[in-house]
C-alpha cells in the first residue's frame, strides 16, 4: 500500500508541477504568435491559389468565348461576300430582295459579334487585372510565410529538445498527485492567461493577483498543515519553503 504523503509533500508536487509547466509556457511564449501567423498565412495562401486558379479558368473561357464570336464573324463575312457576288445574278425581285435580306442579318449578326467581344474583352481585362493583382499578393504571402516559418523552425530547433524533456518531467511530476489535486490544479491554471495555478507569498500578498493576504492566512499556509487558496484568485498558496527559497528551520 502506497504511503500517504503529507500535506508538505503535496504541496512540494504541485509546485514542481508548476515550475515545469510554466517553463513550458515561457518556451510558448518564446514563440508567440509565429504558430497561428504561419497557420493564418497557410490558409489565406490556399485561399488565393484557389481564387487565382477560378480566375484563370474564367480567363481562359473568355479568350474561348472571343475565339467562337470571331469565328461566326469570319463566317457571316463569308456569307456576305457569297451573297454580295449572287446579287448581280438575280432573276427576279423576290431574288433580290431575299439577298439583301441576308446581307442585312449576316451584318447584325456581325456587329452582335462584336458587340459581344467587347462586353467579353471588359470582363477579361477586369479578371486578368484581379489575376495580376491576385499572384502579386500571393508571391507576397509565399514570402512572407518563408520568413515566419523560418523563424519558428529556428525557434523550435533551439527549444524542441528542452520541450521534450519537460513534457516528460510533467508526466512523471502529474503522476505523483492524487486526481483531485490534479483537477483542481488544471482549473484553475486554466482560469488564466499566464497558467499560474500555485503562487508564492510574496510582501504578505498572493504571488497570482497580489492582493494581501491576512497575517493568520500567512501562518497557517508555514504551518503546512492544510492546502490554502488565495480567498481572492483561488490560487493555491505556498510559502517559501515549499518554493526552496528559504531552508526549513531545523527541528531540535
Amino acid at each position: 500500500m502506497a504511503k500517504e504523503l503529507t500535506v508538505a509533500e503535496k504541496l512540494k508536487n504541485l509546485y514542481d508541477l508548476q515550475t515545469l509547466d510554466s517553463k513550458i509556457d515561457e518556451i510558448a511564449v518564446l514563440r508567440g504568435e509565429l504558430p497561428m501567423e504561419v497557420r493564418d498565412l497557410e490558409d489565406e495562401i490556399s485561399g488565393l491559389e484557389t481564387r487565382i486558379a477560378k480566375l484563370d479558368k474564367g480567363v481562359k473561357e473568355n479568350e474561348e468565348m472571343i475565339s467562337k464570336h470571331q469565328a461566326a464573324i469570319q463566317e457571316s463575312n463569308a456569307l456576305i461576300e457569297r451573297y454580295s457576288s449572287q446579287l448581280d445574278n438575280v432573276k427576279n425581285n423576290r431574288e433580290y430582295e431575299a439577298l439583301v435580306k441576308e446581307l442585312e442579318l449576316q451584318k447584325l449578326d456581325i456587329q452582335l459579334a462584336e458587340k459581344r467581344i467587347g462586353q467579353v474583352q471588359k470582363d477579361m481585362s477586369s479578371k486578368k487585372e484581379t489575376l495580376e493583382n491576385t499572384q502579386e499578393r500571393l508571391e507576397k504571402k509565399t514570402k512572407d510565410l518563408g520568413i515566419k516559418k523560418t523563424e519558428l523552425e529556428d525557434i523550435i530547433s533551439k527549444t524542441d529538445a528542452e520541450e521534450k524533456k519537460l513534457k516528460s518531467s510533467i508526466d512523471k511530476a502529474r503522476g505523483k498527485i492524487e486526481d483531485r489535486l490534479i483537477k483542481g490544479y488544471d482549473r484553475i491554471r486554466h482560469a488564466y492567461r499566464n497558467g499560474l495555478a500555485v503562487a508564492t507569498v510574496e510582501r504578505n500578498s498572493c504571488g497570482g493577483c497580489f492582493n494581501r493576504i491576512p497575517p493568520q492566512i500567512q501562518l497557517e499556509i508555514s504551518l503546512q498543515k492544510n492546502i490554502i487558496a488565495c480567498e481572492h484568485c483561488g490560487r493555491i498558496l505556498v510559502d517559501d519553503i515549499i518554493a526552496g527559497k528559504v531552508q526549513p528551520a531545523e527541528e531540535a
